[in-house]
């Protein structure tokens, strides 16, 4: 097995300063790699951030991710619902330079009421000039394909060609995969040989090296259910073992696994990382 070493934390609070309450949170609940928010998650409000504390996330040593806010929707045919997208995906990338992020995530989003051959055409033509605007060192931006729900752009990680393909198979694109949104599309990640089915047909649809972060979360519903609801890891219908089995992928090595669990108390997320750090650590020695 590879010795490249996988991070594994969690999407943390950032309630009384970015890297105040972040780290601490993270080491509370024993994170090796930590997710936030860099504005309200549910509001289009766009924050700046409080250089002594980007700083010290920076100079923590805990490598960083960001999730940009839900209501971004590259597809939208609405004019204001688009260009508050766009901003908010520019303000994202921003703090995420700022703060040092090793990527941005944003939701692939939906054609809502017209046809997906207009969104995808939307998408190339107004997101990639964004990725354009990234510097060299500045963050990837990452595509999080979704449940499966109606009208949605992209859900099945086959789903994301012709995403990469709108976007032109830009250098400073990737790819977040979140387990109970591939479990919710149809992966079964449970039958044998699912997990790699599913990452082999990852790489072949981006290519490698284009996976950048897993979002590690076990779900409440069957395969296929299209619904996003997270569970605890090993609680839900996926079970333990197939984010062993993800560990062990050879495209998975040294991609950060971030859980996104349920629950305010640490606890339960203290578990759930223990859990997967007892997952690939087994694994090393498979």
């Amino acid at each position: 097995m590879s010795a490249v070493h996988t991070p594994i934390g969690g999407h943390v609070p950032v309630a009384g300063g970015l890297a105040t309450g972040g780290l601490k949170y993270a080491e509370r609940i024993g994170a090796e790699v930590i997710q936030v928010f860099v504005g309200n998650p549910r509001g289009w409000a766009m924050p700046g951030g409080k250089p002594e504390e980007d700083a010290r996330l920076r100079e923590s040593g805990v490598p960083v991710f960001v999730h940009a806010n839900y209501l971004i929707n590259p597809g939208s045919p609405n004019p204001e619902t688009l260009e508050k997208s766009l901003a908010a995906i520019r303000h994202a990338l921003r703090r995420g330079h700022q703060i040092g992020a090793g990527g941005v995530v944003i939701h692939t989003g939906s054609s809502v009421s017209q046809s997906y051959e207009q969104a995808m055409r939307q998408i190339h033509e107004r997101l990639l000039p964004v990725l354009e605007e990234i510097g060299e060192d500045g963050p990837p931006l990452l595509l999080e394909p979704m449940a499966g729900q109606s009208n949605m752009l992209c859900a099945t990680v086959q789903q994301l060609g012709p995403y990469f393909e709108a976007l032109e198979h830009h250098p400073k694109l990737g790819v977040c995969l979140d387990t109970c949104h591939a479990w919710a599309a149809g992966h079964d990640l449970t039958a044998p040989g699912g997990v790699k089915e599913t990452m082999d047909a990852l790489v072949a649809t981006v290519g490698p090296g284009r996976l950048k972060l897993i979002h590690a979360n076990d779900s409440k519903d069957p395969c296929g259910s299209c619904r996003d609801r997270h569970e605890n890891i090993g609680a839900g219908h996926i079970g333990e073992a197939p984010f062993a089995e993800l560990l062990r992928h050879p495209a998975a090595a040294g991609v950060p696994f971030v859980i996104e669990t349920p629950g305010r108390d640490p606890e339960p997320h203290r578990k759930d990382i223990e859990t997967l750090k007892r997952l690939r650590d087994a694994s090393r020695t498979a």
